[in-house]
């Protein structure tokens, strides 16, 4: 981290003081309030970064600071600067504007209608005019004024622009010229550091031969940015590229499980994809590792008992306009995807990039990427017949919901009711959580007091129409403990199927009051464990997990050995393997733990990520016998 975050520091988009995110294609540093509606926007129009808990290349940094600190919001603000906007009532925001409608209507204002950039006069060939800029971007990346070359791409001068009569790219000349800071503002607005010029030289042999090896080496990592952020994202590490290391394929702890045809099915597809379409889903999945660290940066950096849980909610990567509705609702479903089938798509997309670099191509077919993706996110559901069934829950189906109208709040609260998946949850979906728990409870409250009332003037009734009374003495004291003793898993992160060979699925259902309290006594645990995470109380994570463990075992064994719900079956897998998941990642933080040492963020990333796992499948249980009891 470089000297930085003065105090005269301030939003871009607000004027609040001390901004803690970036805007890195934007050159602006911006407040928790103003960069929720950054990342709504999605990251054609906002790449946003923390400046403090997101790892940075130093020079990428350096060239946002650079840029802030040359008033580079000025670029996105020039008509606001004009004295004739105050009289026109055109205001920016203030820090005490709400961030609906009144900051968000203005960052979208700025960022994505480009409403206050300063406009070129009309010509009719915008091509001609296009051309003329990427020319003057040509030649002022050999200078150091990086302001002036943002403004130039923000009028749509660009980057990869091959100038006819000099013969390479404005890459090329900025590493000539050894302008690392320039290079690092060309590569945000996607020039490709493998171009070659009309000589076949790339902008790495510019920058060697001019004796930049600092920027020679960060235009390698450039040009491996991708898959680098994908092997980080699955196992913290980065490949040595100064000794020609340019891929690390991670390993699945249960690779057991990718062994099914469906797995090489998915996997032979992802082969089978052109080089363009596989570049577009690798691109993809880029920028959904992209929105799952920043939700778990976020969830760690805020304040969850003030945070205004509006602010929050980027529950899939936003619509590009660009792309096709296709190609946007595969984007969409990727945040569908648990963290397991997440992993193995990651892990064969590392594979396929490494094969393809290294020319081993295969015959290309019709298949595309919705059904890679589709075959991926159900493979579960024919390995679950088995009764080894591995740690997925289940991913919603194309009907299940609408896509493009889950942006809505009552569609979205619909997908929460009908989602097992165990993609990011933000804070929003876990105050919902804990809302229908708090609103649940007192139902169940008033239900109670009738039931007792009743109970005093008539024989006790069964909670189910098929089901033995409920004072049965086989379903408590020495029974109930058995039960819940055989829910233990073995350490496979599955849930084990404890009923005989030939026992019928059963339909019985705990009461609702039962799950409900087990469900509330595992909320309060994860509260303590985002507490200690967000407090960075890392010796809190273990004795948080076993607590957490002690409540998810409890609620499992309220339920039948072999629950006839698919439904049920499902949630309790994701509930039971989400846990047993939390304690794995929680002794990683244990002194003196062999291998590599521990990226603590990582292990925080992948501990709040299980933590909100279990919420919702407790939720989801819930729900399901909520719904069951009052039938």
């Amino acid at each position: 981290m470089s000297k930085r975050l003065r105090s005269s520091e301030v939003c871009a988009d607000c004027s609040g003081p001390d901004p803690s995110w970036a805007s890195v294609n934007r050159g602006t540093f911006i407040c928790d309030e103003c960069c929720s509606v950054h990342r709504s926007l999605g990251r054609h129009i906002s790449q946003v970064r923390h400046l403090k808990h997101t790892p940075w290349p130093p020079t990428l940094l350096q060239m946002v600071e650079t840029l802030y600190n040359n008033g580079a919001n000025s670029i996105w603000e020039h008509s606001l600067l004009d004295p004739a906007s105050i009289m026109s009532g055109r205001r920016k925001a203030n820090p005490q504007d709400k961030v609906h409608p009144n900051k968000a209507e203005f960052i979208r204002a700025k960022y994505q209608m480009l409403a206050f950039v300063h406009r070129l006069p009309c010509r009719d060939d915008d091509s001609v005019t296009a051309k003329d800029l990427s020319k003057q971007l040509h030649s002022s990346v050999r200078t150091g004024n990086l302001e002036t070359c943002l403004r130039l791409l923000s009028l749509g001068a660009q980057a990869n622009f091959f100038h006819p009569e000099k013969g390479n790219t404005p890459l090329h000349v900025a590493s000539k010229a050894g302008q690392i800071l320039q290079a690092e503002l060309l590569a945000v607005y996607g020039a490709d550091p493998g171009t070659q010029d009309s000589s076949g030289k790339t902008p790495v042999d510019y920058a060697r031969q001019g004796g930049h090896h600092e920027l020679a080496e960060r235009l390698v990592e450039i040009q491996y940015e991708l898959t680098d952020r994908l092997a980080f994202y699955l196992c913290g590490r980065k490949p040595d590229h100064k000794n020609g290391q340019h891929f690390i394929i991670p390993q699945m702890a249960d690779s057991s499980l990718d062994l099914s045809e469906l797995a090489k099915a998915a996997k032979k597809k992802l082969q089978s994809l052109s080089n363009h379409l596989f570049e577009e889903l690798a691109m993809d999945v880029y920028d959904e590792v992209d929105r799952r660290e920043t939700d778990a940066v976020w969830l760690a950096t805020q304040n969850h008992s003030t945070l205004v849980t509006e602010t929050t909610v980027v529950p899939f990567l936003p619509v590009n306009p660009e792309y096709s509705s296709t190609r946007n609702q595969g984007r969409q479903k990727l945040a569908r995807f648990n963290a397991h089938e997440f992993a193995t798509l990651v892990i064969d997309i590392l594979s396929d990039a490494k094969r393809r670099q290294q020319g081993s191509p295969l015959s290309s077919s019709k298949d595309n990427v919705e059904l890679i993706l589709k075959t991926i996110s159900n493979q579960h559901s024919v390995e679950s017949q088995d009764n080894d069934q591995p740690d997925y829950d289940s991913v919603a189906s194309d009907e299940d919901t609408d896509l493009e109208a889950t942006a809505s709040k009552a569609n979205r609260q619909k997908s929460l009711d009908s989602d097992l998946s165990d993609g990011p949850v933000t804070v929003q979906e876990f105050m919902e959580v804990k809302n229908a728990l708090v609103a649940s409870e007192a139902k169940i409250q008033q239900l109670m007091k009738a039931s007792r009332l009743e109970k005093q003037n008539s024989t006790p009734e069964s909670d189910y129409d098929n089901t033995p009374n409920d004072t049965d003495p086989d379903d408590t004291g020495s029974s109930r403990k058995g039960r819940q003793r055989s829910m233990v898993w073995q350490g496979d992160g599955s849930v084990p199927d404890t009923a005989e060979p030939h026992t019928a699925p059963s339909p019985i259902l705990p009461s609702t009051e039962d799950v409900i309290r087990k469900t509330e006594q595992i909320t309060k645990n994860i509260q303590e464990l985002l507490r200690a995470a967000q407090e960075n109380k890392h010796d809190s994570y273990i004795p948080c997990s076993e607590r957490i463990h002690v409540a998810v075992t409890e609620m499992a064994a309220l339920f039948p050995k072999k629950p006839k719900s698919d439904t049920v079956r499902t949630s309790l897998r994701l509930l039971t393997s989400s846990a047993y998941r939390l304690q794995s990642e929680c002794k990683k933080t244990l002194p003196g733990d062999p291998g590599p040492p521990t990226d603590i963020q990582l292990v925080t990333q992948q501990v709040i990520q299980c933590a909100y796992d279990i919420a919702k499948a407790a939720k989801q249980l819930v729900t399901i016998t909520t719904k069951e009891n009052n039938n």
